[in-house]
């Protein structure tokens, strides 16, 4: 037991865990924890950032690279009402990470002092961010901090991951107490924070998989959160079942291994959702069926459930048969479940599974009648620049273990038809709750996670204007962060469905004079440089790879300004996203309709 304040416990206790980072920003609410991280910033940096939900983005980002949690640290009043939306993208997507919200000293509380939320409760401020996070622990006096970060520590890390708030009073962090500081080595690490499957149940959903003609398995974001790369490769291979992903799962299997048929839901490509509406037994492992990936829901696009019998798994019972029945349904984490099913096939066959070869050669004709339909224009010299070339071009110079980080906008839905991922964890966006900002800004702590890797934020116009500020805090740490922004002068995916179900009643959604209706953006690369960053401006597909192959080698942050065609849409694969009560639309595949039974 010693003398501390609530700040040096604070920090001591991170050292203890191991984290390297507190993102944040200062404000009167949380100087007396900066203090103490004055004094130990040997052991863990702080770097500010110019607006709160930078931080909580950079922090988000770094826990899907390195799987490890770090710290965000905001003030009072405004410093903690900016990182909401963060928070949100992080906890709809399984971040964990440990927001830090300094508050107004005790003593003033229900005051109104300066930046108190006081009307309905004192020191209310933190209750912004209760519907974002596992928890919120407020301890009130200097000995209550160790059991609150221990314990924040611990659920934030367990089950299904997610942010935890700690919110201290500002007296707090210089007050003094005899305490222990807890040793996670003592509370912490002995924790198995993995569960299995029933026994049980796995025997059945391997039976079952067993008997089926058409299996697929489809592996959502959640086996990459369990880092279950290996074992889902190894299982599909001995059981012989191709194997599709959801845009947030991309990479959980090389996208070049033969039984990999890519992306399901009006994000993805056509064979995918050709396997997934035809196949008759489907495993799903850490999937939450969300609108987007499934064709809302909209039997015969994406799914067909039933009469495709349903497996599940998934680590978060809620998850279970949410928006799909399911024959079976198994909670559980997708490593521990993968490798149960693996053993007990290995113990019923002896050997590798043989299929009917028909169903393999039905989805690698899918495969070639998509790859056939959108060549041409992957190697488009169009101008202005088309998607699809963009894209291509990106994945030829990026290096295969570099890490695309992916906004909120219309590149969006070409980055998950047209970026092909090869590894684990190179691939992220903000998928659960969309927020733009994820990718222009998380991509530093991506680049703190995983320095030695090529980090790419790839962005809209629009979103990348939301947080341009990141560029500077970039420059100021010295981190060789890469933009690409997709400038398409627009909001443009909210554009192409004002043309689709609003008859072109466009309004609001173009950057455009107001006066005079020609396209406006700022120049993106004369603000970077302005920054103290790189900037280029790409007009041509040609100029394109040799500027991002040089921003890549650089190693210094970079902004590509990228002029793409903005009325280019997206190929026609038979999937929908309907948002009622506009009419669900027809199925169309390649530009023809298509029956909904075939």
């Amino acid at each position: 037991m010693g003398n501390y304040n609530g700040a040096e416990i604070i920090v001591e206790y991170l050292i203890k865990e191991g984290v390297p980072y507190i993102f944040g920003l200062c404000g009167h609410g949380d100087i007396g924890l900066l203090d103490a991280v004055y004094d130990r910033r040997d052991r863990i940096k702080a770097i500010t950032v110019r607006h709160e939900q930078a931080a909580g983005h950079m922090a988000d980002a770094y826990f899907r690279v390195a799987h490890q949690p770090v710290a965000t640290l905001t003030s009072c009043g405004p410093g903690t009402t900016n990182l909401p939306i963060a928070i949100a993208s992080a906890f709809f997507d399984s971040s964990a990470i440990l927001a830090i919200t300094g508050n107004i000293p005790l003593s003033q509380f229900n005051r109104g002092t300066f930046q108190e939320t006081y009307r309905y409760c004192q020191a209310e401020g933190p209750q912004v961010l209760r519907p974002y996070v596992k928890r919120i622990f407020q301890p009130t006096t200097v000995s209550m901090i160790p059991l609150a970060i221990r314990q924040a520590f611990k659920l934030m890390t367990s089950g299904r991951p997610g942010p935890v708030c700690l919110d201290v009073p500002n007296n707090l962090f210089m007050e003094r107490d005899n305490v222990d500081i807890p040793d996670p080595r003592d509370w912490r690490t002995g924790i198995d924070r993995r569960s299995a499957g029933n026994p049980e149940a796995v025997e059945k959903a391997l039976d079952l998989l067993l008997k089926a003609k058409r299996p697929l398995i489809l592996a959502g974001y959640g086996t990459l959160l369990s880092e279950a790369s290996n074992e889902l490769r190894l299982f599909a291979e001995y059981m012989n079942i191709p194997v599709i992903t959801t845009p947030a799962g991309q990479g959980i299997m090389d996208e070049r291994h033969p039984l990999c048929a890519g992306v399901s839901g009006s994000k993805g490509n056509y064979q995918a959702n050709e396997a997934s509406r035809t196949c008759d037994v489907l495993l799903t492992f850490g999937c939450r069926f969300c609108d987007r990936m499934s064709s809302s829901w909209i039997p015969g696009y994406t799914f067909s459930i039933p009469p495709t019998r349903h497996i599940q798994v998934d680590i978060d019972p809620d998850e279970v048969a949410r928006n799909y029945p399911v024959e079976i349904g198994i909670v559980g984490d997708a490593k521990l479940v993968l490798l149960q099913m693996l053993e007990m096939a290995r113990d019923k066959l002896g050997k590798r599974r043989e299929t009917t070869p028909e169903w393999h050669s039905e989805i690698a004709q899918w495969t070639k009648e998509w790859e056939d339909y959108v060549y041409p224009n992957v190697t488009s010299d169009a101008v202005p620049m088309r998607p699809e070339r963009l894209l291509n071009d990106m994945r030829e110079v990026m290096p295969e273990d570099g890490i695309l980080l992916c906004d909120v906008g219309d590149h969006h839905g070409w980055m998950t038809k047209f970026w092909k991922v090869y590894h684990p964890q190179t691939q992220f966006q903000s998928w659960g709750f969309g927020s733009m900002g994820f990718a222009v800004c998380g991509v530093l702590g991506a680049k703190l996670a995983a320095p030695e890797r090529t980090c790419v934020s790839f962005s809209g116009d629009g979103g990348f204007m939301m947080t341009p500020h990141i560029v500077a805090t970039a420059v100021e740490y010295d981190i060789p962060a890469v933009w690409v922004i997709f400038n398409n002068f627009a909001f443009n995916g909210i554009r192409a469905l004002q043309h689709a179900n609003f008859k072109g009643r466009e309004i609001i959604t173009s950057f455009c004079r107001d006066r005079s209706g020609e396209l406006f953006n700022p120049d993106f690369a004369a603000m970077a440089k302005s920054m103290g960053a790189e900037g280029i401006r790409i007009e041509k597909p040609n100029d394109f790879k040799p500027a991002f192959d040089e921003a890549i080698r650089s190693e210094r942050p970079c902004v590509l300004d990228v002029i793409v065609d903005r009325d280019v849409k997206l190929p026609s694969i038979g999937t929908a996203w309907q948002m009622p009560p506009i009419p669900v639309p027809e199925p169309v595949v390649f530009g023809k309709k298509r029956p909904l039974k075939s």
